[in-house]
């Protein structure tokens, strides 16, 4: 028998790779927008449904509770492409490396942080 096995196999006790983190969000993020366009395609067939139903999503767009989920959806739909295009480089062999892995994931999170900012500029001001 192996010895050497892990006994202990909480996630929590376990110190995972910059890289495993950002695929994580990725996923994460893959998700939240996919309940996110449930929601908007929900909120578009309101607004187009009658002159009533585009004044009031006009009205409720604008209380900071909408503004907070229009910028998480655009928060997550920015991490979800910067991390998609990651992806999309690594297909072509550029950054496979362990090294150009952590490099790749850390720019990742860079970009990511920078445009969610922007997106709450955008939504805010």
């Amino acid at each position: 028998m192996n010895k050497k096995r892990p006994v202990n196999l909480d996630i929590g006790t376990i110190a995972l790779p910059i890289t495993s983190y950002v695929s994580i969000l990725h996923r994460v993020s893959g998700v939240a927008l996919f309940g996110a366009v449930a929601v908007f395609l929900w909120l578009l067939d309101t607004s187009l449904s009658s002159e009533e139903g585009f004044n009031a999503i006009r009205e409720t767009m604008g209380s900071p509770i909408c503004q907070l989920i229009v910028w998480a959806a655009l928060a997550g739909l920015a991490y979800h492409v910067v991390a998609g295009v990651r992806h999309l480089i690594m297909d072509f062999g550029v950054g496979e490396t362990l090294e150009g892995g952590r490099l790749g994931a850390k720019i990742v999170l860079v970009v990511a942080v920078v445009l969610i900012l922007l997106a709450g500029v955008w939504v805010w001001v």
